[in-house]
């Protein structure tokens, strides 16, 4: 998936392209599979013979390939076309998902299931940068409003989609019913998936690679280890500690290549205003779904004593729920922008995180229910213009590395919502017990405490949604004077515009090109009027090959 594409293919107002409908697919399919293994631990300790803390490195060990994969799909998806790229992922995917369904021993199983995170971790960036390349910017919230059924609505589903499958047959059958769909999604897809660009060839730097393993997935499995009972806090710390650390060289490695070379990950991506405000608060927004994933049903089966595939009925309605409020949402950004949406969505959000402060033994079905629903109607209300505004803000050869990192940082934040809430809850009912309180109410205490330290975090989304623009308009506006900045004057092979500079009217020129209109511009080595060329328009103009954008149109 390269910065610089041939031609954007012709898409009619309201219309959905093709290519995307089946990223979305492809991508709910397989992130479906992050959280489905959740209520499985039980049957796979029995079958296989192993204990709790093995069993649970099925998530573990996929959460951290996911952490260590992303980071590279921003040059992967450089180097390959996009049905490269999705028959790679596809078919890693579904060569994780046979070793998977066929594992005699759990070292297979896992082997499988890294496999499978593998292919998992690159469609997500390749749906986004695909989506930022074909969608035109005013239909882009609609869209993106689809996205979130695969982003969102498929995590949440995964226990449920599990505790159903669960009820007639064994572990195996989770891959066996996954390996069917995946297989005919794959076969459709490579039939429909059109090429939107050109590979792009760049050099890779292996030690960028090996410190963002080191440090994403150290990190990730340090958070891990605070939610086991076996007293490891001291190790899960220094692990966490040796990751942020590797992290910090990585931060640093890829700073230097900026200057030098082609970084792994291009953290340019963090000068644009809209777009670092957008991470955090999509990271935020994640703990939160992760955070509360983990306790609700800790709470529903552990004290409640309802069954996993109870559990997951009770959760269901308010995953369905986000995702079929996903298009509408994107059609309320598309028509009147971010703020009717986001600032609600972080409020509700925190009072739904706070409502969960008052669980009990006898708090009614129906109030955790309208209360999970609250909290995911909340988070479809933000997921989708946050993600619109931040990938929206990034001129496109950074769309790749915006949404790796992105992605990056939602299985971080992923693990350090479940490692803070669990560690929350079993300090608290810990301390309790030791002080003469009985085992359950100090768990429930426990739980309290955990819901309010994850609503007291989200009420920093509320802070961060009052700073978000309105528009991507707006932020182009705003971020660095209305041009990109940090660009290297040769990245792209000409005279580009220095950061601060206006051209034309607030829009972003790129290196070695020529732009008439304001409000757009122009890609990398294009004429505005040359042949076979197009001239994007992220601020707000029209899709098309260099037409005027007017001020009613921004």
């Amino acid at each position: 998936m390269s910065a610089v594409t041939r031609e954007r293919p012709a898409v009619r107002a309201g219309r959905t392209p093709t290519v995307v409908r089946l990223l979305v697919l492809a991508t709910f399919v397989v992130i479906l599979n992050e959280t489905i293994m959740i209520n499985a631990i039980p049957r796979l300790m029995e079958s296989l013979h192993i204990t709790e803390q093995s069993a649970q490195w099925v998530s573990t060990a996929f959460m951290l390939t996911m952490a260590a994969v992303i980071p590279v799909t921003g040059w992967f998806l450089q180097r390959v076309t996009t049905r490269q790229a999705y028959a790679i992922a596809m078919g890693v995917f579904l060569a994780g998902t046979t070793l998977s369904a066929v594992a005699p021993t759990f070292e297979v199983l896992l082997l499988g299931r890294i496999v499978q995170a593998a292919g998992t971790a690159v469609m997500m960036p390749l749906l986004m940068t695909t989506l930022m390349i074909v969608v035109p910017e005013q239909d882009r919230g609609r869209v993106m409003g689809n996205v979130t059924l695969a982003i969102s609505v498929a995590p949440a589903l995964g226990p449920a989609v599990s505790g159903l499958i669960l009820q007639v047959g064994s572990w195996r059958l989770l891959f066996v019913v996954v390996l069917p769909i995946a297989a005919l999604v794959t076969v459709f897809g490579l039939r429909k998936v059109e090429n939107i660009g050109d590979p792009q060839v760049s050099s890779i730097d292996w030690l960028s690679v090996g410190v963002a393993a080191l440090g994403f997935g150290g990190l990730v499995y340090g958070l891990s280890l605070f939610g086991d009972s076996d007293g490891s806090v001291g190790l899960a710390i220094g692990i966490a500690d040796a990751g942020a650390a590797a992290i910090a060289v990585f931060v640093l490695r890829q700073l230097k290549l900026q200057r030098t070379g082609v970084p792994l990950m291009d953290l340019r991506t963090l000068g644009h205003r809209t777009y670092g405000l957008s991470l955090a608060l999509m990271s935020i927004g994640f703990l939160a779904m992760l955070g509360s994933m983990i306790l609700l049903p800790l709470y529903l089966q552990n004290l409640r004593g309802l069954s996993p595939l109870e559990t997951g009925l009770l959760l269901m309605p308010g995953g369905l729920v986000m995702g079929l409020l996903g298009p509408t949402v994107g059609k309320v950004f598309d028509k009147f922008g971010s703020r009717p949406l986001v600032l609600p969505g972080s409020i509700g959000m925190v009072l739904a995180l706070a409502g969960f402060t008052q669980v009990s033994m006898t708090m009614p079905y129906w109030q955790v229910l309208g209360l999970h629903a609250l909290l995911m109607v909340s988070l479809a209300a933000t997921f989708t213009p946050v993600f619109t505004l931040g990938m929206g803000a990034l001129p496109p050869h950074l769309y790749s590395h915006g949404s790796s990192m992105l992605g990056t940082l939602q299985q971080v934040a992923a693990a350090f919502g479940t490692a803070l809430v669990v560690t929350v809850m079993s300090a608290r009912a810990s301390r309790l017990a030791a002080d003469g309180v009985a085992a359950v109410p100090a768990q429930v205490s426990g739980m309290k405490l955990a819901f309010g330290v994850a609503a007291a975090l989200a009420a920093l989304t509320i802070a961060v949604a009052a700073k978000l623009p309105n528009r991507i308009a707006d932020a182009g506006a705003e971020e660095h004077g209305g041009a990109e900045a940090g660009a290297d004057p040769q990245e792209h092979g000409g005279a580009g515009a220095d950061a601060g500079t206006q051209q034309h009217g607030g829009a972003y020129a790129d290196a070695g090109t020529q732009q008439d209109g304001g409000g757009a511009y122009a890609d990398a080595g294009t004429q505005q009027h040359g042949g076979g060329a197009y001239a994007d328009a992220p601020a707000g103009g029209r899709p098309g090959r260099g037409e005027p954008v007017t001020a009613d149109e921004t």
